[in-house]
């Protein structure tokens, strides 16, 4: 075992490991793909739910459409206990908790948390949970990544890295989209581009899509219409969704954390119960806007392809907003990445809508300010500009639209953070009194004043600093 180990220690054993990642980060996605699908179909009789609206279960058909009502609660007493008992970080979105362990733990994650996390967020999101798999994905691959890294004694920054592989690895083969997975690892998890990095985080995410795709196809996770942007004239309109992108990233994470602290006030009792009792006004929602059950991809490609109202977009941008946030604040599992998606492609559907009926000769078509909405609105709610571009790139595969794309990311990710002190991930950590940002490693050149350098670069090699 110590030889093994050793020959593991070097470079080339670096890559053996980042392959080996990439595979089981890759076989994890899938294998949680297929228990959100079979938990779907159990609570609602559907393999998908939503994108039609309201849909008997037939499995129960004498409750009609009341089982939606009764679906979140059953699931709640599900995964609530088990969350309680097991894994408590489980619990949430998952990213903030990966970026803990990578910045403050030397990269451990408890290996249980692999299985708990994915149990409990496809029983979350199979029964109506309006959040996203990245995330859980994202904490599932971490763990394995953490997991082989404890096996093989790996040292902390090696550690951190294999978790960032574990990541990359959830994000290339849930979105089949294995540059923005590299990004995703290094932008927001890591927190830098290091060459020696990139290349072992690159290996784990290729690996990982090349398995996606030999289970679902090479298609990207979206069907998406061909779409223009328009003439150069219309881009300040891109310039304005950006903005608009900013003001719902802003009002998706102080709504998330207001909710979260208006239910820690209201809920005194068991953790373990929080999510079952919290079930009731959550099924009452999805009553209501049955578009909000689960991931809510159907609904998302909808939008896309202009099958709805100006009016419905904006009810279902705002209800996706209402329904994530008490998802999570009733103690649900599961990500923020998708609903950040979802809202976007409201948001610029919409606009986009608005703007063809205003300006129709400078206007691009609709569909284009819907992918782009969802880049910016992912760009304000995470602040990482690169993989918001990178992934609604890879979705499209469209070069024509990078430029507009980025003008609305990086509109978006400024504001977003003049308006709020930190990402929807950070300031999950920021609220407990852990700041990554004061802890962030920084080259010795960074922390020395301008005046003290002349000094500092004239010293004798090994004199105090």
């Amino acid at each position: 075992m110590n030889m093994v180990r050793a020959r593991l220690s070097g470079p080339t054993g670096l890559l053996v490991l980042a392959l080996l990642i990439g595979a089981l980060g890759g076989l994890g996605a899938v294998a949680f793909r297929y228990l959100i699908e079979g938990f779907t179909l159990l609570f609602t009789g559907h393999s998908e739910y939503g994108g039609a609206g309201h849909q008997d279960n037939p499995l129960v058909p004498g409750l009609g459409i009341w089982f939606i009502v009764l679906a979140p609660i059953v699931g709640g007493l599900l995964y609530g206990p088990l969350v309680d008992r097991f894994a408590k970080e489980a619990r949430g979105h998952g990213v903030p908790e990966v970026m803990y362990a990578v910045s403050r733990k030397g990269g451990r994650i408890r290996p249980r948390v692999a299985f708990v996390k994915s149990l409990a967020s496809a029983l979350c999101i199979g029964s109506g949970g309006s959040v996203g798999r990245e995330g859980p994905i994202v904490q599932i691959g971490s763990a394995l990544g953490s997991a082989l890294g404890l096996v093989t004694a790996a040292a902390a920054p090696r550690m951190r890295l294999l978790v960032a592989c574990g990541a990359a690895a959830g994000i290339s083969a849930t979105f089949n989209a294995p540059i923005a997975g590299v990004f995703f690892a290094l932008e927001v998890i890591l927190r830098d581009f290091e060459t020696n990095s990139f290349g072992a985080v690159a290996v784990a995410s290729v690996t990982a899509s090349v398995i996606g795709r030999a289970a679902f196809g090479s298609d990207a996770f979206l069907t998406v219409p061909e779409v223009g942007v328009g003439p150069v004239s219309g881009y300040p309109l891109y310039l304005l969704l950006g903005l608009f992108a900013a003001l719902v990233g802003v009002a998706f994470i102080r709504f998330l954390y207001g909710m979260e602290d208006r239910a820690d006030r209201l809920w005194t009792f068991s953790d373990a119960w929080r999510p079952a009792a919290g079930g009731v006004a959550l099924g009452l929602l999805l009553l209501a806007l049955p578009e909000m059950y689960g991931v809510g991809y159907p609904a998302l490609e909808g939008a896309i392809d202009g099958k709805y109202a100006i009016g419905f977009l904006l009810l279902m941008m705002a209800g996706k907003l209402l329904a994530t946030s008490l998802t999570l604040s009733i103690g649900g599992s599961g990500g923020v990445f998708a609903p950040s998606l979802f809202m976007g492609a409201m948001l610029g559907a919409a606009f986009g809508a608005a703007a063809e009926s205003i300006a129709p000769g400078i206007a691009g078509p609709a569909a284009a300010y819907g992918l782009i909405g969802m880049g910016a609105v992912f760009a304000a709610t995470a602040r990482a500009p690169m993989t918001a571009v990178l992934i609604i790139f890879e979705l499209t595969g469209d070069y024509k639209i990078i430029l507009p794309l980025m003008l609305a990311v990086v509109v978006a990710t400024a504001l977003s953070g003049r308006l709020s002190p930190g990402s929807i991930y950070t300031l999950k950590l920021k609220r407990r009194g852990i700041d990554l940002d004061l802890g962030h490693a920084r080259r010795p050149v960074e922390t020395i004043p301008v005046p003290d350098a002349p000094a500092v670069a004239e010293a004798p090699e090994g004199a105090a600093r």
